[in-house]
């Protein structure tokens, strides 16, 4: 690996450490780029807790090396708490099913009172 390869990891490692919720998509929230991050952080929006994103367009190291490191090939990329939840798939059966909502707000309510 590259001294820049691990520098990327290294910032990668530092954004999932400080944001307890992190949607690593293509645009934003407000102008995705691509329907599937459209779909995931309108169910992410739709848990009406904060969510922090990163454009991996703007970003195209991060775009390089997260899927390595997370060891998943496809954006978007959700991460609470430290840990990958999944894509784009994963989010909307989750949100579906209710589950997205209560991850993301046990998450908030623990990262509140910590």
């Amino acid at each position: 690996m590259s001294e820049q390869e691990i520098s990327v990891i290294e910032k990668i490692k530092q954004q999932i450490s400080e944001n307890s919720v992190l949607l690593y998509m293509k645009g934003s929230p407000k102008l995705p780029s691509c329907g599937f991050s459209s779909q995931a952080s309108q169910a992410l929006m739709g848990c009406n807790e904060q969510f922090a994103y990163v454009d991996i367009l703007q970003n195209p190291d991060i775009r390089a090396e997260l899927p390595k490191y997370a060891d998943w090939p496809t954006f978007p990329q959700l991460w609470v708490d430290g840990e990958l939840v999944g894509g784009c798939d994963i989010i909307m059966e989750m949100f579906q099913q209710g589950e997205l909502q209560s991850l993301i707000q046990e998450s908030a309510a623990k990262n509140k009172s910590a």
